[in-house]
């Protein structure tokens, strides 16, 4: 599981300084913090130098309150000498069944167009044939089933994306979003291999926080006389109890104009027999 690192040591137990670096990256001041949790601005003080020793009600309170992801929760319950109260089971796990057969269901009905179910990484771990179908098209030579290094990588799907530089922005913006909400340090690793990249913009490694883009970019595709256009919509757990669940995103691409539309129909289309 993943913490954020980096404040001074000082002799500070480590559940403190993880505390005020979650507090840092919400951008709360203990009174803030504090108020929003009920308790005084002295004993929050107390918590983050060492002085106090938060009970597990007080951590997962705290915690809720700087809306700290799940596995992070775990670090800061572990931190102060708690067992972890959250499962990081993984997707084929016998109690999450319903999960998948959910997720197949929601794949099945966007067909003919794709959908991808993707971990916290960006990686596809479901898909649907439409997803096959189409982009198998664009085949690239890259190895990888991460969509976020496919789309950045000049072997990946890159070449044929005619828009690429405000698809790949919007991305970018997007991981950068992540990074902050979670202090992932692989996203930290995917952000900065994404932007070593051939071609990648340097002002791209800065977050943007004043950028404009339109309502929504669609991904314009074109490979010889293939012409194909996608916009996303990306869907999450609303009541996720376990680390790998709420990280779980399912994306599924509609067609941006009647002619993809078509095109997508006709790819699914069962071949003519000849008679």
């Amino acid at each position: 599981m993943n913490t954020l690192l980096g404040f001074p040591e000082g002799g500070v137990p480590a559940f403190g300084r993880m505390l005020r670096q979650w507090r840092d990256a919400r951008h709360m001041s203990q009174l803030a913090l504090a108020t929003e949790a009920g308790i005084s601005t002295r004993h929050l003080s107390f918590l983050e130098t060492g002085r106090a020793q938060p009970s597990r009600e007080m951590v997962q309170l705290l915690t809720g309150m700087l809306d700290v992801p799940l596995g992070e929760r775990n670090a800061l319950l572990v931190a102060a000498g708690y067992a972890p109260a959250y499962g990081d089971r993984p997707l084929g796990a016998p109690d999450l069944e319903p999960v998948r057969r959910a997720l197949e269901y929601i794949l099945r009905q966007q067909e003919p167009f794709p959908a991808l179910v993707l971990d916290g990484e960006w990686n596809v771990v479901m898909s649907n044939d439409g997803a096959c179908r189409v982009f198998e098209l664009f085949k690239s030579t890259a190895p990888t089933t991460n969509v976020m290094r496919k789309v950045f990588d000049p072997n990946g799907i890159r070449p044929f994306i005619v828009n690429w530089l405000p698809i790949a922005e919007c991305m970018m913006q997007a991981l950068h979003r992540e990074v902050a909400a979670t202090g992932s340090h692989a996203l930290m690793r995917l952000r900065d291999e994404l932007l070593a990249y051939p071609g990648v913009p340097r002002r791209w490694a800065t977050p943007d926080a004043l950028a404009s883009f339109p309502p929504f970019v669609s991904m314009e595709l074109r490979k010889g006389d293939v012409s194909m256009a996608f916009f996303s919509t990306i869907t999450t757990f609303a009541t996720a109890r376990d680390v790998m669940l709420q990280h779980l995103k399912i994306e599924c691409f509609f067609p941006a104009d009647p002619l993809t539309e078509q095109a997508a129909r006709r790819l699914a289309a069962p071949a003519s027999i000849a008679v």
